[in-house]
């Protein structure tokens, strides 16, 4: 009989239990609430019909045009992701990994009804792509642009620390090339 067990570095192996370890571990968990919070979590659904019957008109009114952004969404995840298949290997740019932003684990909460599931799971991936585009983004900035700017923005992306600082002509010629292939933190981070 083998168990789950975390390593020291964080990852999970198998393992059982005369010292053997298997090289990884596939944990399925279909509910990770124990049996009397699962009942409380059911008892707190809202009904389809309540849900719909509830709800404002002028916020029915704009579930299509919030589910017609889907298409856009759908064509930009494609195109990225063309993208970053073919001209990361090519620049020497290390490959974004969709399963890092693109999690779908809400839509399994069991006090959730079916409407508030398909919300959940369509924010899962509008947002998700929206920061998976950004770390494609952000790690094409770097590669060709590594100059911070005059006023940094309101929101930072992760590979904006590794930039030059921005009026630095020097910094720039001499260690543009060293900040574009800067990546070896990225190596560190567990998969």
């Amino acid at each position: 009989m083998f168990s789950c067990v975390k390593t020291s570095t964080g990852s999970t192996k198998l393992a059982n239990h005369y010292g053997h370890v298997r090289a990884f571990c596939i944990v399925v968990t279909t509910h990770p609430f124990s049996r009397e919070t699962l009942n409380e979590h059911r008892l707190l659904k809202t009904s389809l019909w309540m849900h719909i019957r509830t709800a404002r008109l002028l916020v029915i009114l704009t579930v299509p045009l919030i589910y017609a952004c889907a298409i856009p969404f759908a064509l930009l995840d494609l195109f990225v992701t063309i993208y970053q298949a073919i001209c990361f290997p090519i620049f020497r740019v290390p490959k974004v990994r969709r399963r890092d932003y693109l999690i779908f684990d809400r839509g399994r909460l069991a006090y959730l009804n079916a409407i508030e599931k398909v919300g959940c799971v369509y924010c899962s991936y509008a947002n998700g792509l929206l920061a998976y585009i950004a770390e494609i983004a952000a790690r094409t900035e770097q590669r060709f642009c590594p100059i911070k700017h005059a006023q940094p923005p309101e929101q930072l992306h992760a590979r904006y620390s590794h930039f030059l600082p921005y009026g630095d002509a020097r910094a720039y010629r001499e260690q543009s090339e060293t900040v574009a292939r800067a990546y070896d933190d990225l190596a560190a981070r567990p998969k």
